[in-house]
């Protein structure tokens, strides 16, 4: 099976920046190619894109969810593995994902809330959006699960197959979209898998993702699975 790494990117050239080599070095090891999907960045990303000869996608509509969907859409892989290069996730990681996609996993997720696992917010007393996240988790499994529990439906370091993924007709074009699609992959008993990983303290900038306007969209993508059922 082919698999490719598509980078989600907006204006985080500080980061991508003290991350590549490692992230370039890993990725060559395991003869995984990658490319980017940026997202209208204005910070010097695109020249930097341009100066290490990667790959990239300027994006056709706004949003994460819209990079997603383009990804599927410009991929010939069978595979897409998302990684965000904020700091948040750890690039060898990648070689779990694979792993398990090889074994047929439909959708494979990094979890950052079972045993071994680590939250970026683990260290604080008020964990805010670590709570949202369970609560949206545990609605999901309550209402749309059959099988076994999902921990972490929200994360968007994952693998998913490209055949997979066009079933489930996702149209979220902001930060439900991995929410929808775990929900819809319940729905159609995808098989899923997850495995733990570790959470690390974002490197520079700031969250592109605002906690209350995303937890309402995420609160209006619920609603609007509970409707539609199967219907999409």
């Amino acid at each position: 099976m082919k698999i490719e790494v598509c980078l989600l990117c907006k204006n985080e050239y500080l980061s991508l920046s003290k991350i590549f080599k490692k992230l370039k070095k890993e990725l060559k090891k395991i003869k995984i190619k990658f490319f980017i999907m940026d997202g209208g960045s204005t910070d010097g990303s695109i020249e930097f894109y341009k100066k290490k000869k990667i790959k990239f996608f300027k994006q056709k509509k706004k949003g994460r969810g819209a990079a997603i969907i383009e990804a599927f859409n410009r991929t010939k892989s069978d595979a897409l593995i998302f990684f965000s290069p904020d700091g948040n996730e750890n690039i060898l990681d990648v070689k779990k994902i694979i792993k398990y996609l090889n074994e047929d996993n439909d959708l494979v997720i990094g979890s950052r809330m079972i045993k071994g696992a680590r939250n970026e917010e683990d260290d604080k007393v008020l964990k805010f959006r670590k709570w949202a996240n369970n609560i949206f988790n545990f609605l999901a499994n309550l209402f749309f699960n059959n099988s076994n529990y999902v921990s972490d439906s929200i994360n968007g370091f994952r693998g998913l197959r490209k055949n997979k993924f066009k079933k489930l007709k996702c149209d979220e074009n902001y930060y439900a979209i991995e929410y929808q699609m775990t929900i819809r992959s319940m729905k159609m008993r995808y098989k899923i898998k997850e495995f733990a990983t570790f959470e690390s303290d974002r490197i520079a900038g700031i969250s592109q993702a605002p906690s209350i306007p995303t937890g309402l969209t995420f609160i209006r993508a619920l609603l609007k699975e509970i409707i539609i059922n199967k219907n999409f």
